[in-house]
This record gives C-alpha cells, sequence and structure tokens, in this order.
C-alpha cells in the first residue's frame, strides 16, 4: 500500500500572509490540526500546526488585556510561525515509510507532491486508521497471539491448520519476536471458537502469548 492510496487529497491550505487567528478558525471549522502553506503561485512554502498557533499566542499570564491580545494577534502572520523547510512525499511511498519519516522527524504529517505540486497530506490519523484496518479491531473474532519459531513455511503451516477448522484469518501481522529464532505473529480469525483455535494452532508454535474474543 503506498501513500496515494492513504492520503487525504486536496488539503484545505493557507498563504502565508493570512494571520494565526484566521489560521485557527479554519483548523476549527475543518477539524484539523495542520495547514500546508501555499503562496500566490501555487508553491509549497511552508507548514502549520495546531501547535504552532498554540505557541505563538501570549501566555494566559500575560498583562496585556483582551483587546491587546487580539489586536497582536491579528498582525502575527502564519509566515512568522510556519515551518519552512518541510518534508515532504510523493504519491508512491510505501505507507510504512511515510511512517517511519514521521517517527524518525517526530513530525505527525507530510505533503505528498507531484511535480511539484501538493496533491494531498498523509498524517497520524491516517496511519491509526490503517492500523485499526491491520488488526481487524472493526471485526469480530478471535485474536490470538503467538510466538512462532522463525522456520521457512510456518506461517503457512499455522495458516493451513486454521483453514482446516473452518477458521477464516482476516487480519494477520508479525513482529520481531524474544529473539532472532522467533517471531510474533498476531491473527484476528473469524468462525471460530477459543478452543478450537488453540487446539489447531498449539502444536505448531512455541507458544500462545494472548488469546480473546473481540
Amino acid at each position: 500500500m503506498n501513500v496515494g492510496q492513504r492520503m487525504t487529497k486536496n488539503p484545505v491550505t493557507v498563504t502565508p500572509d493570512i494571520s494565526v487567528p484566521e489560521a485557527q478558525a479554519i483548523m476549527r471549522r475543518e477539524k484539523i490540526r495542520r495547514l500546508p502553506v501555499l503562496d500566490k503561485q501555487g508553491k509549497l512554502v511552508g507548514i502549520v500546526t495546531s501547535l504552532d498557533l498554540i505557541h505563538a499566542s501570549p501566555s494566559p499570564a500575560t498583562s496585556l488585556d483582551m483587546y491587546e491580545l487580539h489586536y497582536l494577534l491579528s498582525k502575527l502572520k502564519v509566515e512568522a510561525v510556519m515551518t519552512k523547510n518541510v518534508i515532504t512525499v510523493t504519491e508512491d511511498l510505501p505507507i510504512e515509510e511515510a511512517a517511519r519519516i514521521m517517527a524518525d522527524n517526530n513530525i505527525s504529517g507530510l505533503p505528498v507532491m507531484r511535480n511539484n505540486i501538493l496533491v494531498g497530506i498523509i498524517t497520524e490519523s491516517d496511519l491509526f486508521k490503517l492500523f485499526i484496518e491491520l488488526f481487524g479491531a472493526r471485526h469480530k473474532g478471535v485474536r490470538l497471539t503467538v510466538l512462532l519459531p522463525e522456520r521457512k513455511g510456518e506461517l503457512a503451516d499455522v495458516a493451513g491448520a486454521i483453514a482446516k477448522i473452518g477458521g477464516n484469518i482476516i487480519s494477520l501481522a508479525t513482529f520481531e519476536g524474544e529473539d532472532p529464532t522467533n517471531s510474533y505473529c498476531t491473527l484476528k480469525v473469524e468462525s471460530v471458537d477459543k478452543t478450537s483455535l488453540v487446539q489447531a494452532v498449539t502444536p505448531l508454535v512455541e507458544r500462545i502469548v494472548d488469546i480473546r474474543e473481540s
């Protein structure tokens, strides 16, 4: 799966000369937390987040009155608080690579470009939704986590055993195990009960880590 399949297309944008209160109002109205900033030619020149705007606002402990606060904020432009060196990605980037870039750079969103034109944005919320799908969290079934020996065909054997008892695997994910000789595997299985599933996979795994109906 690539970024283009999960990004928000044609995201809401602002220009550098918009005021901080105006940007905050747009975020509240659109229920978003970040805004790509485009110049008059449509070129991406920055990105501003709700946190940037909060940090730009005077402290509640300030001695200024409300009128003075509103006046100062109305004069403060997005250009002054936005991030200018924006990390971007393209539509064909694998989704997990976008997640790695966000984690490595401690950022929550990435503008998506096509030939230097903004065509979308991929955010942490998009990744959370994908995570939910990956684990089949919205589907009923038996959620099983096992520790698998790191051997060729082991996962196929487990899947085959589940199929033999009439189970249908609706999600599957593997993770690094306790050492190089094994790995964790989490499955969501429908059309079987816990007891039958345990009996089917126990001979094939090092141990069952967790099993529950969800």
